[in-house]
């Protein structure tokens, strides 16, 4: 494992913590992105309490393009095969459609525009070291309207992001570079907290979107991070 590393946009909590633990236990080298560099040290810190392997992170505001363009000189440089990309980073505030701003907009497509950049690079990293996969985390939003959470910008964006994972999916196999994409309904993860205070996350949740799930409860990030795991698993 020491030649090879998974990067995890969004490592620092949520879904992509989930399986950067996940990765951590079998002993993979991480690369961790997040806009917050004490979020970062923290988790770092929390990681290496289990497993082994290195542990790199990376402070990056996805809305900061000078930000993004550094790092993706990181990536260029970066002598490792980065054999697993997992996009994990996201924003969520309901807004109504009639109210969006373009600040609004902007906070969701120009995340878009990082994430399909920084993409771009691990994939010619991933080519280069005969192949790799990719993970995209999208969102049920993306296909389905919900009055409870008007989200037209969001669900617009992670539209965008499920159809980038179709093309890539076509376009890179060639190169041994699998893409997926996960679609996950409610996961209780600090993504909530624009709009509901951070300690009233899991009861809002669980109280107000259990019966929106077929199987009658709302997901954990280490359901949709096994997920990841599995799809993965053998590059």
């Amino acid at each position: 494992m020491t030649n090879t590393a998974s990067l995890i946009i969004g490592g620092s909590s949520g879904m992509g913590k989930a399986v950067a633990q996940i990765l951590r236990d079998k002993g993979q080298n991480l690369v961790l992105v997040g806009r917050d560099p004490t979020k970062l040290e923290t988790v770092k810190s929390e990681l290496q309490q289990n497993g082994s392997g290195q542990i790199d992170i990376h402070a990056v505001d996805l809305q900061n393009s000078g930000q993004v363009e550094r790092f993706i000189s990181v990536i260029e440089t970066e002598k490792r095969h980065i054999s697993k990309l997992i996009n994990a980073a996201g924003t969520f505030k309901p807004v109504a459609f009639l109210d969006h701003t373009h600040r609004d907009f902007d906070s969701y497509h120009d995340l878009n525009k990082s994430l399909f950049f920084i993409t771009q690079a691990v994939a010619n990293n991933m080519k280069e070291h005969k192949g790799g996969a990719i993970v995209n985390i999208g969102s049920m939003w993306a296909k389905q309207a919900i009055k409870a959470t008007p989200s037209s910008a969001y669900s617009m964006a992670k539209a965008g992001l499920h159809s980038l994972t179709q093309h890539l999916a076509m376009e890179l196999a060639e190169f041994n570079i699998r893409v997926n994409a996960v679609s996950p309904a409610v996961v209780v993860t600090p993504i909530f907290g624009s709009f509901i205070e951070p300690d009233q996350i899991e009861d809002t949740l669980t109280g107000g979107f259990n019966d929106f799930h077929p199987i009658g409860r709302v997901g954990r990030p280490n359901d949709i991070a096994e997920v990841i795991s599995f799809d993965i698993r053998n590059v």
